[in-house]
């Protein structure tokens, strides 16, 4: 019976032994992914700020300016996209809006983001775009890979058009949650006029057609927590400006929209809720139960070995039977 139950114990390690990695490094890359239906909406603010004044065509400065962003998945997208690439995919309707200090739309600019559901990574199909022009991510955007690593990633700027380093500046205490710092400075860019514009009237080609230029620059920064790869905090310092403007407003330069754009409080929190329960999932698989079952592993096969070794030790011997010993006559 020792041997026996030895056996099956030896069986169960084998068992747990070989499931923790193919738990970690088989089962993870392919169940850990963004789910194709998910909304999310994130509101920031710039307080104070710099804006451009179309009706007096001058920079003022303002209490605030408020950015929604909004990114929504396109399951519908995702489907037929997949057909072809042969993998899960992911199609996100984003839209930046921007409105000024009392409420009234300053520029609202589209998205099209199409990535890999695992590892994030871009995935090229038609309907990719910024503002209704197609690009070509290269990198990241918006989020980071599961399992952030401590190196500069390659991240998508949708002013330009294009991607540049984001760079890993260390490891940071964020609200009590361990997170990766990141930081990636765009340089003073040309950049597309929007495809809307504030003022009924005024469109990109009459200011192209002005002579007019718009020049972009950006300091962008993320707290990024590493198990989700989800930003917990983002800013921006931002400023664009008009140029070659002296014809039409008067001045060769003019700021259109200068400012540090920070997370609203309320968003900060809910967007730290949300990460913290996605992180428990995603160490369930990665950590706890293959480490459980490693340990599970090894308790049982130390159990079977003591068996086994038990059920091998020699019986003693029972002892010999005493002489008979003969009644005196």
């Amino acid at each position: 019976m020792r041997r026996r139950a030895s056996l099956v114990l030896l069986a169960l390690a084998v068992f747990c032994a070989a499931m923790a990695p193919t738990l970690r490094w088989y089962a993870f890359p392919r169940l850990a992914k963004i789910p194709a239906n998910q909304y999310q909406d994130t509101v920031l603010e710039a307080r104070p700020a710099t804006l451009l004044n179309y009706s007096t065509l001058r920079a003022e400065k303002v209490d605030k300016i408020t950015i929604i962003q909004t990114l929504k998945g396109n399951v519908e997208e995702s489907r037929r996209i997949e057909r072809d690439a042969g993998r899960d995919v992911v199609v996100w309707d984003a839209l930046a809006y921007v409105t000024g200090p009392d409420g009234k739309m300053v520029s609202k600019v589209p998205e099209r983001y199409i990535f890999d559901a695992h590892t994030q990574d871009p995935v090229h199909a038609t309907g990719e775009s910024v503002d209704g022009d197609p690009v070509r991510r290269e990198g990241i955007e918006f989020k980071f890979p599961f399992l952030t690593e401590k190196r500069d990633y390659q991240y998508f700027d949708a002013q330009t058009r294009t991607s540049a380093p984001i760079h890993y500046k260390g490891t940071r205490t964020f609200r009590g949650m361990e997170v990766y710092y990141f930081e990636q400075t765009i340089p003073w860019t040309k950049v597309p006029m929007p495809k809307t514009m504030p003022v009924k009237g005024i469109t990109p080609k009459i200011l192209a057609d002005s002579g007019l230029t718009r020049w972009y620059t950006t300091k962008r920064m993320f707290w990024v927590e590493p198990v989700t790869g989800a930003p917990v905090n983002g800013e921006e310092i931002h400023k664009e400006e008009l140029r070659n403007a002296k014809a039409l407003m008067g001045q060769d330069t003019l700021t259109v929209f200068a400012g540090h754009v920070k997370m609203r409080e309320d968003y900060l929190r809910s967007v730290g809720e949300m990460v913290s329960s996605n992180r428990l999932m995603v160490l369930m698989l990665v950590s706890y139960i293959p480490w459980s079952l490693t340990v599970l592993a090894l308790a049982l096969l130390a159990l079977a070995l003591w068996l086994e070794a038990r059920s091998r030790r020699p019986e003693p011997e029972p002892p010999a039977a005493p002489a008979p010993v003969s009644a005196p006559l």
